[in-house]
């Protein structure tokens, strides 16, 4: 670490670019990204994450929940911290959640070059920020932010029938001791966090990066419907019990719902059993995402949804059954981290976007325990993301690196040691 009173390196995106495009190149295929958490791809990510750190003065620990922090000591005890996550939705983009990573790993680097901070600054990879394999998002940042019970995920299990414990123990995570991963969040003064938009605002107000002001709620539930299983050409049309059918009436009726209440809902997953051409589904399952930037409103969506299932259940003869998976509230981040994000979006840009974030990020998990966080977009092409399309303009990206850069420098400065 360099000197204190020497100058500061300043962090450079063309390496962030570099390592973006070496990660891609490490730990995906031509369908997209393939780092799911608990999985060897993901594992893989994060060895070649530990050698770039390697050279720097900070000291990698690995917490009980599986998130990997980088810490580079200041003069205090306090410490600032830059996170996001690496892993990924199966087939996903280039960007999503690694940005933040190695953008994040690009400041560190540039601080550990400079004079001691006054306050320590931290980087954290959280651990299955996705939810991809076992439908819990956001599965290490809520276990720090004491919002994980071990009970209520216990039993879940993804498409191979794998359970949760099963697989965490597997990259050394004992999923009753996850709790105590809490401890990460003492004596931080402040979180930041550098994403790609993932939605279509700033590309259409023309805008290369925007400062969040608050995330959207989320419920998570799985429902299935219970018909009856029967010959598909033997069993008159008005004396069928379709599982599926129900399931397909739901999935319209969920989305009539959210238009409704002015929020969205999305089917993403489904199934129906025995799952054969020729037989009348006896059982269909699905999994319902539900947002709203309203918490009471959110509410009152799910109600709808029960409603219309219920009356779907009764018309098709399919008993339907709920098990929640997650419940997030919405959350409004710091006000003078914004103000001050907003100044250094416009020192970089000249301009800057002030949205919402429908997507879940690690930060609304960290902002719900009271620490002060902020997130930067920038601005996704098209809208999309969980896509092997995904794409931002390298110079967007580049943009957003030195914005984020210049946001933790400022933030150091105005954290008095």
């Amino acid at each position: 670490m360099g000197e204190p009173g020497a100058e500061r390196t300043l962090a450079d995106p063309q390496r962030v670019l570099s390592g973006l495009d070496r990660l891609r190149e490490l730990s995906g295929t031509g369908a997209g990204a393939q780092r799911v958490a608990w999985t060897p791809a993901w594992a893989h990510a994060r060895a070649w994450l530990r050698e770039q750190l390697e050279p720097l003065p900070v000291v990698v620990e690995v917490d009980e929940a599986g998130n990997l922090w980088a810490t580079l000591a200041g003069s205090s005890s306090r410490s600032l911290v830059i996170g996001s996550h690496l892993d990924s939705v199966p087939n996903g983009g280039w960007l999503d959640g690694c940005l933040g990573v190695l953008a994040g790993l690009e400041v560190l680097r540039a601080l550990a070059a400079g004079p001691t901070p006054p306050i320590g600054v931290r980087l954290v990879d959280w651990a299955d920020e996705e939810g991809a394999r076992f439908g819990r998002s956001l599965f290490g940042s809520s276990a720090v932010a004491g919002s994980l019970d071990p009970d209520e995920v216990r039993d879940l299990t993804d498409a191979a029938g794998v359970s949760l414990p099963d697989a965490l123990a597997e990259y050394g995570v004992i999923l009753d001791q996850v709790p105590r991963a809490g401890e990460r969040l003492r004596e931080v003064t402040g979180y930041v966090e550098l994403h790609i938009e993932q939605g279509p605002v700033l590309e259409d107000a023309g805008i290369a990066l925007g400062v969040v002001e608050a995330a959207y709620g989320v419920l998570r539930h799985r429902v299935r419907f219970d018909g009856r299983a029967a010959h598909a050409g033997a069993t008159p049309m008005r004396l069928r019990r379709d599982a599926l059918v129900a399931a397909a009436r739901f999935v319209l009726g969920a989305r009539a719902g959210a238009v409704e209440h002015g929020g969205v809902a999305t089917v993403g997953e489904i199934h129906a059993e025995p799952g054969i051409p020729t037989a009348v589904p006896g059982v269909a399952g699905l999994f319902l995402d539900q947002r709203h930037h309203d918490a009471e409103t959110l509410e009152l969506m799910l109600d709808d949804a029960r409603s219309r299932a219920r009356e779907i259940a009764a018309e098709e003869q399919t008993p339907v059954h709920w098990t929640a998976v997650q419940k997030v509230a919405p959350v409004a981040f710091d006000q003078l981290l914004i103000e001050v994000a907003e100044e250094c979006v416009r020192a970089v840009i000249g301009d800057c976007a002030r949205l919402p974030s429908g997507a879940l990020h690690d930060a609304v998990m960290v902002a719900r325990t009271g620490v002060p966080a902020v997130m930067l977009f920038v601005q996704s092409i098209g809208g999309i993301s969980h896509s092997p399309i995904e794409d931002s303009r390298r110079e967007h990206i580049a943009q957003g690196v030195v914005t984020l850069d210049l946001l933790v420098r400022r933030l150091l400065e105005a954290s008095g040691g």
